[in-house]
């Protein structure tokens, strides 16, 4: 079975940064490490667009550009109607269940890339 990661946007943010520091050299290393080991990585739409809305609210063109080269040399998922109804699902049951992971008028896009176990 291969080994599958889905970035989330902290993650992305790092890997996309033009700075040199230590925490996002060890991200861009851990990214490129996954790849050569033939792990599979996934963008999930959602994820680029929390990522590109803020960069595109500060005028990062630079950064846009590099999220839109990262996003050629990995795994792109859209979205579909059915992962959206899938993911309200999921957000209503753990809201039912008493396990709140946000405010309630969050889009809380961490349950949209979560799977039932």
């Amino acid at each position: 079975m291969n080994k599958i990661v889905v970035l989330d946007s902290g993650p992305l943010s790092l890997v996309t940064s033009p700075k040199v520091l230590p925490l996002i050299l060890n991200c861009k290393r851990w990214l490129r490490s996954l790849r050569r080991r033939g792990v599979k990585v996934i963008l999930p739409e959602i994820i680029d667009y929390e990522l590109r809305r803020e960069l595109l609210r500060a005028n990062r063109t630079s950064g846009i550009a590099r999220l839109d080269r990262l996003a050629t040399t990995v795994d792109y998922l859209p979205l579909t109607t059915v992962a959206m109804r899938q993911a309200a699902q999921f957000w209503a049951q753990a809201r039912q269940q008493g396990q709140p992971t946000a405010g309630d008028r969050n889009i809380d896009v961490d349950v949209i890339l979560q799977r039932r176990p």
